[in-house]
């Protein structure tokens, strides 16, 4: 039998995960050594090679001594933290990652918090330690107070530490120590970490924690054999969430080794396995032994927080670039991603062609509308709305806790900011020049205020942004302070045109541009949107001009990403996504039917 330890490795956004995950593949043997092996070989998804970001949880394995060490590497993002709780119900330990200088984040506290409620001894990680700003001892004294906030058991805090550099793959016993290699973290996860026990005679118990999805075999279910073993082409029982109790045969069985997936005839107990053959598998699902009824606790997955509305392009350059544009094209793709995508509830419109897609966050439902204009789709998509609750008869609303760093000449006007969101100022620190703030404010406050953020502190401020708790409804907010500029006319922008309208706002687009009626083509300086002309070129004349003609200075567009988009727009507004352009417009395109 082999011994087999589950470990994940846990952090914020940023901390360094997939990056430790590289350097235990690379020093374990798992790549050849002629092998072309990219950063970050875990991120296999193309927008999180891009972001720098894991957005799915992935497993992967390597063997030390005669252990086999399973590794779960996860997403740092708060969107996605229901996918890390599932996680932890698989693991018998986590590593938790820290930044040798920012310390503890949110995120580090959620998952901190779902490992030690699952009676799990963490190994700290301090990661980044050739920093010039490493404060290391801090950082370690922070993680050890955050443990006992968090409610720690004695045999908890006594967590093993290590140091090190993960982009190098070095880990230390002790800041000075000398060393090349990531061993010092193997061994100490070895050492510390009781192999999964079982016997393989007993009755299969398997729950689904992960769901995946492959275009000839159909839906995958993944978790942890908890007791006995499971085999491929057995017939099992299925005990759903719901009590539902069914019969099926597993048709494919696959574990982990390396960064492959391959097929075998049968896995024991603590192994991590996918297996296919039943259509409607799904979270928290338990697979018996065939007759067998021993379920465990259901997994409850966390309720959206956040809708828009995916609606069908009707603006007049329609089909241009995209391939897929009816409400059925749309419907397809979002019961597709459904079937890996737990977080997302899906429920039609009744006034018109569209469905409202209710999510974690903006970055969980961006990251689905920027893999559907990749793959050719075109849809409008309206403001983001916050779901509200009523408990006890009570109006509650989604709280984050919002963490901010930026130069203490800054923080007074993002004070002012915030609290006119209705943010509530919990903590205020200043070090080195640099103020520390901490808020508690309605997410429905926070959506587009990255971009005054951004202004307010001149790009040097960092804001780390996470899912705290329902509360009672905070009032009425203001609303986006200024305009908009709106094309009155369809044609090609041009550079005359824009010159002139500098004068009353902000482009956000360029010359040579297509535009439409209804099209929003920049910022106003005031408070009403204004209908504007981009397509007037320069009256001509046969009579001479007794000057030369002005030279144009077209001060360069905004450009607008989708996030940056979906939180800059107002309820009578859309997003335009397609394969090529993010444009914005109205709901109503014709000046003459709007307010």
């Amino acid at each position: 039998m082999e011994k087999i330890i589950n470990i994940a490795v846990v952090a914020h956004v940023d901390a360094g995960k997939s990056t430790l995950v590289d350097a235990l593949l690379n020093q374990s043997g798992v790549f050849r050594e002629n092998e072309n092996v990219v950063n970050r070989v875990m991120d296999s998804n193309d927008i999180e090679k891009e972001r720098g970001i894991t957005i799915y949880s992935k497993n992967c394995s390597v063997r030390y001594k005669d252990h086999k060490i399973n590794i779960v590497d996860t997403p740092g993002h708060a969107d996605f933290s229901s996918e890390v709780e599932r996680v932890i119900k698989t693991v018998d330990t986590v590593i938790l990652l820290v930044d040798s200088a920012e310390g503890p984040m949110p995120q580090t506290r959620f998952v901190l918090k779902k490992a030690l409620e699952h009676n799990l001894k963490p190994i700290l990680f301090i990661n980044k330690i050739d920093k010039p700003d490493a404060r290391i001892s801090d950082v370690v004294d922070m993680t050890f107070d955050l443990f006992c906030e968090l409610n720690a058991t004695n045999e908890q805090l006594e967590f093993p530490i290590i140091y090190g550099i993960a982009r190098d793959g070095i880990a230390k016993y002790e800041v000075d120590d000398e060393s090349n290699s990531i061993n010092p973290l193997l061994e100490t996860i070895v050492q510390k970490c009781t192999p999964y026990v079982g016997d393989l005679n007993d009755n299969l118990q398997l729950q689904i924690s992960n769901l995946g999805y492959d275009e000839y075999i159909g839906r995958l279910g993944s978790g942890r054999v908890t007791k006995g073993k499971v085999k491929s082409g057995d017939t099992v029982t299925l005990i759903k969430n719901t009590g539902e109790v069914t019969n099926f045969k597993i048709s494919k069985l696959y574990i982990n080794e390396g960064i492959e997936r391959i097929e075998v005839k049968e896995a024991q107990f603590g192994e991590l396995v996918t297996i296919a053959g039943y259509s409607n598998i799904s979270i928290g699902d338990t697979v018996c032994s065939l007759n067998i009824k021993d379920p465990l606790p259901p997994i409850e997955i966390e309720k959206p927080t956040l809708s828009m509305n995916f609606v069908v392009n009707n603006s007049p350059f329609a089909g241009k670039s995209g391939k897929f544009l009816t409400s059925r094209h749309i419907k397809e793709r979002l019961e597709r991603e459904l079937e890996t995508n737990v977080g997302l509830e899906i429920e039609e419109l009744t006034n018109s062609e569209g469905f409202k897609v209710s999510g974690r966050g903006e970055l969980h439902l961006s990251i689905l509308l920027e893999n559907m204009r990749r793959e050719g789709y075109e849809l409008c998509v309206s403001k983001p709305e916050v779901l509200f609750k009523e408990i006890n008869e009570v109006k509650e609303e989604p709280f984050e806790t919002v963490i901010i760093n930026t130069p203490a000449e800054y923080s007074s006007s993002v004070i002012s900011d915030l609290q006119e969101r209705k943010g509530i100022l919990m903590k205020m620190e200043n070090e080195n020049d640099y103020t520390h703030l901490e808020f508690s404010a309605p997410t429905r406050g926070l959506i587009g205020y990255r971009n005054s953020f951004i202004t307010n502190t001149k790009g040097e401020g960092i804001m780390v942004r996470n899912f705290d708790s329902y509360k009672p409804y905070a009032g009425n907010l203001q609303t986006r302070k200024n305009g908009v500029l709106v094309s009155m006319e369809n044609g090609k922008s041009l550079g005359y045109s824009l010159f002139n309208l500098q004068e009353r706002g902000s482009l956000i687009i360029g010359p040579s541009t297509d535009v439409y009626t209804g099209m929003i083509i920049g910022i106003h300086n005031r408070k009403n949107d204004l209908n504007v002309n981009p397509c007037k070129n320069k009256a001509m004349s046969n009579t001479r001009s007794s000057g030369a003609d002005e030279a144009i200075a077209l001060v360069p567009p905004i450009k607008f990403t989708l996030e940056l988009a979906l939180e800059f727009i107002e309820e009578d507004e859309y997003v335009e996504v397609t394969p090529t352009d993010i444009r914005l417009r109205k709901k109503t395109l014709d000046p003459r039917f709007r307010k």
